[in-house]
């Protein structure tokens, strides 16, 4: 029986990815363009997981192009979209364009020559169902603070005047929530509509920049926000996206609280661990008793964060919070988890590590704020 929960969001679903890249280019930027692109694409075709891409150029307006691109899953685009190798890949492009929009999406059906009407377009066991989800795109950004400087970031984030909920009539800013690990930030949004208007309609805002201006003293990575190439690459580095979404269909409780998990990855394990959590989560939707009533997995390189939304107190029921229940979950984590960044080293099979590992993982709240007209 497939679980009753609401999956909105996941890049866990066996499907071929397409990924559409809208470019608006500078003009007489079209030939230093084409060189930056057959550089790129010259890279990217040996990229494990990529099949195809294309370059169009608009019939209507010449300095618009588009880039697609299909690869067998999302896992393997998002290795090579967050890593350090497509930082540097794509800057040549950076001077080239005066605008960007990307777009994933799961191939759910497809027609080919010779083949019937409408098809399955993936593999067995991928999405062959629509998602429903509530309108809502989740991102996250995470960053390191210099040692010593936390309680003062924290006060600083924890003070600014939230922007204006309603951006235009289909974009609305509808949660905030900062935590933080040690020197570890995590900032996670939650929008109505588009997500990309949304945080640039945020990025503008008197307030906000006066926040982001206070804290650069304090960063581990120097960002320049007046120039847009710093600017970029900052948030490019900072980016933490979700992976996966799923909420309860059951009614949810009034006393639900917040919480953000932080599980390290062991080196080049954050994508498996991200799953095993995803899958844990989908399966905790589907039981009456579990006190995790929606979860968030965001996932980069071996940054592994899952924001939860839990009746109750998250150490009443540890296993459930931390996605362990079943055979075989707790070894499995452990062999995914950077135990020893997390403070836990040894098995998570006693129920002093998991105490241990639950309130390690639990990250500091610095503010969480549902919008308001």
């Amino acid at each position: 029986m497939a679980p009753s929960g609401r999956i909105s969001q996941s890049v866990f679903d066996g499907s071929r990815l397409r990924v559409i890249l809208l470019l608006d280019l500078y003009e007489g930027a079209q030939q230093q363009f084409l060189d930056a692109y057959e550089l790129m694409r010259k890279q990217v075709a040996s990229v494990p997981g990529h099949i195809s891409d294309q370059l169009c150029q608009s019939i209507e307006n010449p300095s618009q192009w588009l880039i697609t691109s299909e690869w067998e899953s999302a896992p393997p685009f998002l290795a090579w979209v967050n890593s350090e190798e497509h930082v540097e890949t794509v800057k040549p492009m950076h001077s080239c364009v005066r605008d960007t929009r990307s777009m994933r999406y799961s191939i759910l059906r497809e027609t080919s020559p010779g083949q019937p009407a409408s098809r399955t377009a993936a593999s067995a066991d991928a999405q062959v169902e629509p998602r429903v989800g509530d309108g809502v795109a989740r991102h996250a950004l995470t960053f390191t603070v210099k040692p010593g400087s936390e309680s003062k970031v924290a006060e600083i984030l924890a003070g600014y005047e939230s922007p204006q909920a309603q951006v235009d009539e289909t974009t609305r800013l509808r949660r905030t929530s900062l935590f933080m690990h040690g020197n570890r930030i995590v900032r996670a949004v939650e929008v109505e509509g588009d997500l990309l208007v949304a945080l640039r309609h945020v990025a503008r805002q008197p307030q906000v920049r006066a926040v982001e201006e206070a804290i650069n003293p304090y960063l581990e990575q120097d960002r320049d926000l007046t120039d847009p190439e710093s600017a970029r690459v900052f948030f490019t580095r900072a980016a933490l996206p979700a992976v996966h979404h799923v909420v309860s269909d059951r009614p949810a409780p009034a006393d639900l609280r917040r919480h953000a998990l932080y599980y390290p990855a062991k080196e080049g394990q954050g994508m498996a661990l991200a799953r095993l959590l995803s899958h844990q989560d989908r399966a905790a939707a589907d039981d009456p008793d579990n006190p995790v009533h929606s979860s968030t997995v965001f996932q980069r390189d071996d940054i592994v964060v899952r924001l939860v939304d839990v009746t109750g107190d998250l150490d009443l029921d540890p296993v459930a919070s931390l996605g362990l229940k079943g055979p075989g979950k707790a070894a499995e984590l452990e062999r995914l988890l950077d135990g020893a960044a997390v403070g836990v080293e040894g098995s998570l099979e006693t129920e002093r590590n998991i105490n241990r590992l639950l309130s390690h993982a639990d990250m500091l709240p610095v503010t969480d704020r549902s919008a308001h007209s």
